[in-house]
């Protein structure tokens, strides 16, 4: 059956209870989404500020007995969904806000799910006999889990997620859900660890969704839950990356693996034929890195687009087996941890006239990027960034490894032409997904992402970007949860058939109502709300 501890539901978020807040069970209320009256929201990076029809908060309900309580919290929700095919409104659940497209918003009803963040171990008698992974290295979530207190949860627990982006404030279904990544090699992005959905898909349906190829609960847990099993591999594959538009995703399940450390180094080298073979090949049977030709987990770099010849930023991190006896990482003196990325601190430059873009850049990465070595830490504590500074905009792109070295010369040639960027280069670089719409779309993929002050020249600077890049047919895709700049032509031309199953399988999850209910406006404007 399915186990649940309470001391393994973790405290709520802000806005209605502390993190560490114990539970006030003399204050019961039941599940249901509260009105907010609110008409604008604004995203955690201030990029964009929505107009909304209404802002809604779902709460759960917290009894002696949490699997009814997040049943309650299931009907609740198709409840909610109700309402709005009633009043004719659209729908988007929303996690902490982190997305700089609009991908995860809408005009009409937004749903704050941050509340929601039960958390549920399960036993043999829940997991299928023939899974390859003990029912101890698996766990359910509920939607509003966010990243970082799952890190500390599966700490104490002496667990790890097997990969996060930087920033780790994001919840756990909607990092899944725009295709968050880090820059682990051959781990891939977050989607690629889920293995289980829980979607909410009408008033009166709600189904578990898992690969038929690798089917991983038993009828036990499906009864519990007291949901409809689909296993289907396209359908899952299509769901993972979904942005909300598949229905209300209430919990997933994971896979994580025992505790471990990452050996972390960041070495300033040479923008050279040896670093450049690097990274289009992710060959490092030759490398001389810190651990010399040993594989990394991560690895990453960062250019300065305005001092080339200082050499670029070149970030290894190495896994160990966990020990209880390493010392702790602690940021540099400018509060950079080993794991944030340019996100983190580009957002200190404001709007400045051209000519001063490469004195400030350069100042800026003097002050902020130091190299470091061998400092140590668990995945949670390596990437433990939950804050931005300052206003930043931030779009990446997805490349085969083998172009990073072309398409770097074509930054440094738009730079020039298109320019001065008021920002970093930095390419990380993960295996393929299997998820249909995952951005991480080749057998390797070089993510390259572009962060920059929140200004016109930084816009400016993209738009030239994506144009040359279509010149010159460099095949790319965009993330969907950074600025984006796409159409459904567009989107064919990086998935080709890919973009056509999405759509089927978005047909035969939702009906007619729900097709238009989880339809927003940027799905529209990319062409993936087609009826089949």
């Amino acid at each position: 059956m399915l186990e649940l501890d309470l001391n393994e539901v973790k405290g709520f978020p802000a806005r209605f209870y502390t993190k560490d807040q114990p539970r006030k069970k003399d204050q019961p209320h039941p599940a249901n989404a509260v009105a907010t009256g609110h008409k604008k929201w604004t995203n955690r990076p201030g990029s964009f500020t929505q107009q909304i029809d209404n802002l809604f908060v779902m709460k759960n309900e917290y009894t002696d007995n949490l699997m009814k309580d997040y049943n309650n919290t299931t009907i609740a929700f198709q409840n909610f969904i109700k309402q709005a095919i009633d009043q004719d409104k659209s729908v988007r659940a929303v996690g902490a806000g982190w997305s700089f497209s609009k991908v995860a918003v809408t005009d009409g009803w937004l749903l704050d799910s941050k509340q929601l963040n039960m958390t549920f171990s399960l036993s043999s008698n829940s997991i299928d006999s023939n899974y390859k992974v003990k029912p101890d290295q698996v766990l359910f979530l509920q939607c509003g889990n966010e990243v970082w207190e799952l890190n500390k949860f599966l700490q104490e627990k002496k667990k790890s997620l097997k990969t996060t982006g930087a920033s780790n404030g994001v919840t756990i279904v909607g990092a899944m859900s725009t295709g968050t990544h880090g820059s682990s090699i051959d781990v891939g992005a977050v989607q690629d660890y889920v293995v289980g959905l829980h979607i909410i898909v009408g008033p009166k349906r709600h189904v578990w969704l898992e690969r038929k190829s690798a089917p991983v609960v038993t009828a036990s847990f499906i009864q519990k839950l007291d949901t409809e099993l689909i296993q289907d591999d396209d359908l899952f594959n299509a769901a993972l990356v979904n942005f909300g538009s598949f229905g209300i995703i209430h919990g997933v399940l994971v896979e994580t693996e025992d505790l471990f450390l990452l050996e972390t180094y960041m070495r300033r080298m040479p923008y050279n034929g040896i670093l450049k073979k690097l990274m289009k090949t992710l060959d490092f049977s030759k490398a001389t890195l810190p651990c010399g030709n040993e594989r990394p987990f991560h690895f990453a770099v960062i250019i300065n687009p305005f001092d080339v010849a200082g050499g670029a930023f070149v970030s290894t991190f190495y896994k160990r087996p966990y020990r209880e006896d390493y010392p702790r990482p602690v940021p540099n003196n400018d509060g950079i941890g080993p794991g944030d990325d340019a996100t983190c601190f580009i957002g200190r430059i404001t709007n400045i006239v051209p000519a001063l873009v490469p004195t400030v850049i350069n100042k800026l990465v003097d002050t902020v990027l130091k190299p470091f070595e061998k400092k140590m830490g668990t995945l949670g504590e390596i990437f433990n960034n939950t804050t931005l500074h300052g206003k930043v905009l931030s779009a990446a792109i997805g490349i085969p490894i083998n172009e990073t070295d072309r398409v770097t010369e074509l930054l440094f040639e738009i730079n020039k032409t298109d320019g001065p960027f008021p920002g970093l280069f930095t390419y990380r670089f993960i295996k393929k997904s299997q998820a249909t719409l995952a951005f991480t779309h080749f057998d390797f993929t070089c993510i390259l992402e572009l962060d920059g002050a929140n200004s016109d020249a930084t816009k400016k600077f993209f738009k030239a970007v994506w144009k040359r890049l279509e010149k010159e047919k460099v095949p790319f895709t965009f993330h969907w949860g950074k600025l984006n700049e796409l159409d459904f032509g567009r989107i064919k031309r990086m998935y080709g058939k890919d973009a056509d199953a999405w759509i089927s399988a978005r047909n035969k999850m939702l009906d007619v109502d729900t097709r238009k209910v989880f339809s927003n406006p940027l799905l529209k404007q990319w062409g993936l709300d087609k009826a089949l």
